[in-house]
């Protein structure tokens, strides 16, 4: 359906990317961006850049993208930071660019603004933000699906480790359908809900305090906090984005940094996973106190003692407002004191979470 004609955003929302020097990648985010359903010269997408310490011409890319014309479907704004010491990284640049665009939204359109956040190397569908939107009607927080992007140059053996890799999550994921089906985001689903690719409502940002502004998993921090506020997280298998399989990146720990982990891979070094009696356990854990998160007094407490979780540490975990936020505080704590997840190689770890779905399920 042309732009011209599709049918317009019903909620008002905003892009935020952070970029640190992607002259040559952020101006195909962008063109993608200015190419979504819904929007037009006439009924404009907002968009704010934080160009994070930028000394190539990421700025001057994006100028002249505006003056071709190319971006007259979004409203843009670029802002230009410079960023020192322990703060000059992506955690506080993504901050940066979601304040700015919730007070963007709060200043024209009030309470009922969408913040979506991607990366600046990434790229969308068109459908993106009208899937992020749809999917936010039956969730609180909405993450896309990671594709990775091999630039139309991938290795076939790094081809069949990636699908490796993400059958190894989809088996994870159907142990929690076998055992403890979430009802707010039923199979099918994906597992990813990274800064590539996350929908919040302003209010709801708002009310956890914002993205903490770290420099590494400052995504998955936010994601936290929210699901510790109870907050109904959908894995939307609708919702996607094509992300870089660059091996160098600026930060560790990130996207970049698993890219050359399974470069690696391919040189002979093991790739490996928690064993499937791990996933098994935790799953089995979390469903026995969201088990216990509706009985009273008492028999709350006896659940949890059960489990490990003291009376004060029960009592401090505060008035949860239903069992997503319960389960999230408890198992936090829970988790801390765990002994470190056991792990073996990819293969053998597949072939263990078929075998465990398939007892599992001849023994329902």
């Amino acid at each position: 359906m042309p732009l011209a004609t599709a049918a317009p955003i019903a909620r008002p929302c905003v892009v935020c990317i952070p970029a640190r020097n992607e002259e040559e990648r952020l101006p195909i985010l962008l063109a993608t961006l200015a190419r979504q359903n819904g929007f037009s010269a006439e009924a404009p997408l907002r968009v704010v850049v934080i160009a994070n310490n930028c000394t190539d011409r990421t700025v001057a890319a994006i100028r002249a993208q505006e003056e071709s014309g190319a971006l007259a479907a979004l409203r843009l704004r670029v802002i230009e930071a410079a960023l020192e010491g322990a703060q000059a990284h992506v955690g506080t640049a993504r901050r940066m660019a979601l304040e700015a665009g919730a007070d963007w939204l709060d200043a024209e359109t009030g309470p009922d603004g969408i913040l979506l956040t991607t990366d600046a190397d990434a790229r969308v569908p068109a459908d993106w933000v009208a899937a992020n939107l749809a999917a936010l009607r039956g969730a609180d927080v909405v993450g896309g699906r990671l594709v990775i992007d091999a630039d139309g140059a991938a290795d076939p053996r790094l081809a069949d480790l990636h699908a490796r890799i993400e059958r190894y999550w989809a088996g994870v994921r159907r142990l929690e359908d076998i055992l403890d089906p979430p009802p707010h985001d039923p199979a099918p689903r994906h597992g990813d809900h990274t800064g590539a690719s996350l929908a919040v409502p302003v209010a709801l940002y708002r009310a956890v305090g914002g993205l903490p502004p770290l420099p590494c998993g400052e995504d998955n921090a936010l994601v936290g906090l929210l699901r510790a506020g109870g907050a109904r997280l959908r894995h939307c298998p609708d919702v996607r984005v094509m992300v870089s399989a660059r091996h160098q990146g600026r930060v560790s720990g990130g996207m970049a940094t698993e890219m050359a982990r399974r470069a690696r891979v391919l040189a002979g070094e093991p790739y490996l996973l928690p064993e499937a009696a791990h996933w098994q356990a935790l799953v089995l854990r979390r469903a026995a106190l969201r088990r216990a998160f509706p009985l009273a007094g008492p028999a709350r407490s006896e659940a949890c003692a059960r489990l490990g979780l003291r009376a004060d540490e029960l009592a401090a975990l505060g008035d949860c407002p239903n069992d997503i936020a319960f389960v999230e505080r408890a198992d936090r704590l829970l988790e801390s004191r765990s002994r470190p997840a056991r792990e073996c190689p990819l293969d053998r770890a597949l072939a263990d979470l078929d075998a465990l779905a398939l007892s599992l399920r001849e023994a329902a």
